[in-house]
């Protein structure tokens, strides 16, 4: 369904939650129009959610809301997130990429580059620890999806030797003001080059070119899990933890119970942090076992 020229998107089963698709890189400013179509339309959603834009952390709107969190830099030069912002660990392997022969650029989305997202998406099924969703996905459905926001996205690539080991896919929103970086992936055969450490400084060069003030690379922290390596990783590479409203707004009357008794949340966020991490790492070790078990027996 279509809310305010954007495609509305509806998740969970016992509470159906809807969003605007891209919601962290097309920011819902003035959020009246799109919760009127909703209300009247048949989306079949029990609640609507959407992010307050950063950096304001003070609540703008009169709407239930909590606090989530977006791992974000501030960008104003290359040169001041090279030399102020990053730690040297991360300086040390974004220049081991170019040293390993590794270059990168700014490409135009084409079948050359959706077949090296391809490659790269179908390299192993199991990334971090869980199973890598786009693991098994099709030429033309990557081609697809990697095709959307034609008008606000920046893709980069990492080449070593003419081959495509790499890509990050920034989406910017309206102001250009903000960037998301949608997605960052590189080949795992190639991890000792370094080619994501290169392609976040490529990502943060274009930005300072394009005057994007705001890097965001999706959330710092997912539910009550708290940091772990990915997180470190962010960090080291200049993102900051920023808390910011989402705000949720009932479009049923079970999807005002549903709210007062915080069903819409997953079950990961109410799980104590401590029963979180060790579910995760036991997640983690049955995925490390099962494609162990796969390897020998090939």
């Amino acid at each position: 369904m279509i809310v305010c020229g954007r495609e509305v998107v509806v998740r969970g089963r016992f509470v159906k939650v809807a969003n605007l698709d891209g919601e962290k890189y097309l920011i819902l400013d003035d959020p009246e129009e799109a919760i009127e179509e909703l209300r009247r339309s048949s989306v079949g959603a029990d609640l609507f959610t959407f992010l307050q834009r950063l950096p304001e952390n003070s609540p703008k709107f009169k709407y239930a809301f909590e606090m989530d969190n977006l791992a974000a830099m501030p960008v104003t030069t290359f040169e001041d997130w090279w030399n102020k912002q990053i730690r040297s660990y991360a300086r040390n392997r974004a220049r081991q990429a170019e040293k390993k022969g590794v270059t990168l650029r700014q490409v135009p989305f084409d079948d050359e580059v959706a077949r090296g997202i391809w490659e790269i998406y179908n390299e192993s099924p199991v990334r971090q620890g869980k199973a890598f969703p786009h693991y098994g996905t099709s030429f033309e459905t990557v081609r697809k999806m990697s095709s959307t926001f034609p008008d606000t996205s920046i893709f980069i690539g990492a080449f070593f030797e003419g081959k495509m080991i790499g890509f990050a896919k920034l989406v910017a929103d309206q102001t250009w003001k903000q960037a998301n970086l949608m997605h960052i992936l590189s080949l795992i055969s190639h991890k000792e080059k370094a080619p994501t450490n290169a392609l976040i400084a490529h990502s943060v060069r274009a930005c300072a070119e394009k005057g994007i003030n705001y890097l965001v690379y999706q959330n710092f922290v997912y539910g009550s899990k708290g940091g772990d390596g990915l997180s470190k990783f962010k960090e080291e590479n200049g993102f900051q933890r920023f808390d910011v409203p989402r705000y949720y707004l009932p479009l049923t009357r079970w999807g005002s119970l549903a709210l007062s008794a915080k069903l819409h949340l997953p079950l990961s966020d109410r799980l104590p942090q401590r029963l979180a991490t060790a579910l995760l790492d036991l997640r983690s070790a049955w995925y490390r076992s099962k494609i162990r078990s796969t390897t020998e027996a090939l």
